[in-house]
């Protein structure tokens, strides 16, 4: 099913009009205010949005109206706290919320029971995510959630691990131009606490990226973007996101080679 133009809650988005920079920042400092009909325009213009995040999760059984009124509650917490004064784009702000509210609502009645002591952590260190991405806009590493919260970096991995939803090894996680790349595609032949740690591995490798091989990547995987479209979003040519998305993969690739 073809999720881009659908009608979900009475809306049809795909006659949703498209803001700009400039009039989202206007339209959130009204809302902020207080400006009730600024803040409902923010977030009627913001629904694609919504649709193109929540996509990994309509295939785990829930209705998609639900999952698509969650996501919409992380996007009025975005449209409430995005900080216009720190020059950051407001969709990458905003799509983190997102994520955060449809991955609490997969784990408060999640398939798998996690002890108590775990959830506690995961749930501590959720809360300290979502301030630090309010005040930083940006997302914190595990050192910084281990410093903020005094727990210790294995732990808070751990209990991250343990509270997200298991998903089919057939879910699609990338598709462009007819090739789809699913969870099996990304899976190897070692055991799984390698499996693991390869993982935390590849975090850690595209964290220490220059910021525009990041972006390009974050454009590319996570919202699914073509080089054309990644290109027209960073103001370079489509060759050079080409260039620049295969070295940040051979950077990436390079973790992993045999000695």
């Amino acid at each position: 099913m073809n999720y881009s133009k659908v009608q979900i809650t009475g809306i049809n988005t795909s006659k949703i009009q498209v803001l700009t920079e400039q009039e989202k920042t206007e339209l959130i400092r009204r809302a902020q205010k207080g400006d009730k009909a600024a803040k409902d325009k923010m977030v009627m213009c913001n629904l694609k949005l919504v649709l193109r995040t929540i996509q990994p999760f309509l295939s785990r059984g829930d209705d998609p109206d639900d999952v698509f009124e969650v996501g919409t509650i992380g996007l009025l917490k975005a449209v409430e706290r995005f900080d216009v004064d720190m020059g950051v784009k407001f969709s990458s702000y905003c799509v983190p919320l997102i994520l955060g509210e449809c991955k609490r609502y997969f784990r408060d009645g999640g398939a798998l029971r996690v002890s108590r002591s775990v959830r506690d952590i995961a749930y501590k260190v959720f809360k300290a995510k979502e301030s630090y991405i309010e005040k930083y806009q940006k997302e914190p590493s595990v050192d910084e959630l281990s410093e903020i919260t005094q727990i210790p970096r294995r732990d808070i991995i751990q209990s991250l691990e343990a509270v997200n939803e298991p998903v089919s090894i057939y879910e699609p996680v990338y598709s462009d131009a007819g090739d789809t790349l699913y969870v099996i595609d990304q899976l190897s032949d070692r055991d799984s606490a390698n499996n693991w740690l390869d993982e935390i591995s590849v975090k850690e490798t595209i964290k220490k990226l220059p910021q525009r091989e990041k972006d390009i990547l974050y454009l590319r995987y996570f919202l699914g973007k073509t080089q054309v479209e990644v290109a027209n979003s960073v103001g370079i040519s489509q060759a050079q996101v080409s260039r620049l998305e295969k070295g940040a993969l051979n950077k990436i690739k390079k973790q992993f080679e045999l000695p």
